[in-house]
């Protein structure tokens, strides 16, 4: 029997026989990609982790049924769908702002936080290997590298994607994204080859109808360039210094701002510095206070950590997550989610001291 996985058969029975560590051999070095698998399914970083434990205690508690005729990895990743499948039973899709409403007036008042499932971003930090099972750097025709390394991380991908019905999301991803066949998937799905065609078929009309032409030839994803990083610098810089001259040069003219759990949103430059014109000023009764920022990265696009210091205030505290989109040098789309919960995943403090910069 051969697991696929570069362990062998000893190890495999001592799972069976109970060996957690053994089991833990077998599962771990799969943890990363089926996390990501996780998170392209369901759009939340928070329930991908929820899912890969899931996935984990169905494999432990269903160990004597693997009989080897498919690989290990194959195996977890047909347990990892059902489970996602089953956690999108009756849900709602999660969606971005300007999923929900038009753009907003930058001048009207701030409306209350809506209770909406909003797509959260992924930290790049976990989709590094994890040494103890994997290559520092693994060759990129590895199959785990291959299921991480794709632009089909990127928000814009994962919003989109929100729009098709979980099994169509699940057919697209297996076999789009990690290259199943159309047998390997029916496999997975325990469905025929010709239903996966069909869902296929219908799951990328969808995204050609959703996104833009230059994303529908995936490919794999390098990390943020030199002049993106440039860009997000110059952009610190200005936010830390309330510079709004700085920062409109670094807009592009039909840019996107959104700014999750509120439902607004702001298209085009204009609207986005009339908004910050407004808080960024010391003398408004709207003013929101000083800024910091922490560089970081999520889905594979250009992220900071940004941390506000009120009136009055000592510290810097957390403040949102921005992941931007940037284009020949010009900012795209900036969505900052404010959720506190997401800066431990980013590994981001939750307070600056006064001087930091």
């Amino acid at each position: 029997m051969s697991t696929g996985t570069g362990v062998d058969e000893t190890t495999v029975a001592a799972a069976r026989a109970g060996d957690e560590s053994a089991f833990e051999t077998l599962v771990e070095r799969h943890r990363r990609e089926l996390r990501v698998h996780c998170y392209r399914m369901l759009g939340s970083f928070e329930e991908s982790e929820d899912l890969v434990q899931e996935t984990f205690l169905r494999a432990w508690r269903n160990l004597a049924r693997f009989e080897g005729r498919s690989t290990f990895r194959a195996w977890l990743y047909r347990i990892a769908t059902n489970a996602c499948l089953d956690a999108l039973d009756g849900r709602s899709r999660r969606v971005l702002p300007h999923h929900v409403e038009g753009p907003s007036d930058p001048h009207a008042p701030l409306p209350p936080t809506a209770d909406i499932a909003w797509l959260q971003p992924f930290p790049d930090r976990l989709t590094e290997p994890d040494p103890r099972w994997e290559p520092v750097a693994p060759s990129e025709d590895e199959p785990d590298s291959v299921a991480v390394d794709r632009e089909t991380i990127e928000l814009a991908f994962l919003a989109v994607i929100q729009h098709l019905p979980p099994r169509q999301r699940a057919v697209l991803i297996l076999r789009d994204v990690l290259g199943w066949s159309a047998k390997e998937t029916a496999e997975q799905l325990e469905g025929s080859a010709a239903s996966v065609n069909s869902a296929l078929q219908r799951a990328r009309a969808t995204l050609r109808e959703h996104l833009p032409e230059r994303r529908l030839e995936w490919a794999p994803a390098a990390r943020p360039s030199e002049q993106e990083r440039a860009v997000l610098r110059r952009y610190m810089e200005a936010v830390e210094h309330a510079d709004l001259p700085a920062l409109a040069e670094l807009l592009a003219e039909d840019v996107r701002a959104m700014m999750p759990p509120w439902p607004m949103w702001f298209r085009g430059r204009d609207a986005v510095l009339a908004t910050l014109r407004v808080s960024w000023n010391p003398d408004s009764p709207h003013y929101s206070g000083e800024f910091r920022t922490v560089p970081t990265g999520a889905n594979r696009q250009p992220a900071l950590g940004l941390y506000v210091r009120v009136p009055g205030g000592r510290d810097f505290r957390a403040f949102a997550v921005g992941v931007f989109r940037i284009e020949d040098g010009l900012i795209t789309e900036l969505i900052s989610f404010h959720d506190l919960a997401l800066f431990p995943a980013f590994d981001l403090p939750m307070t600056l001291p006064p001087g930091h910069r």
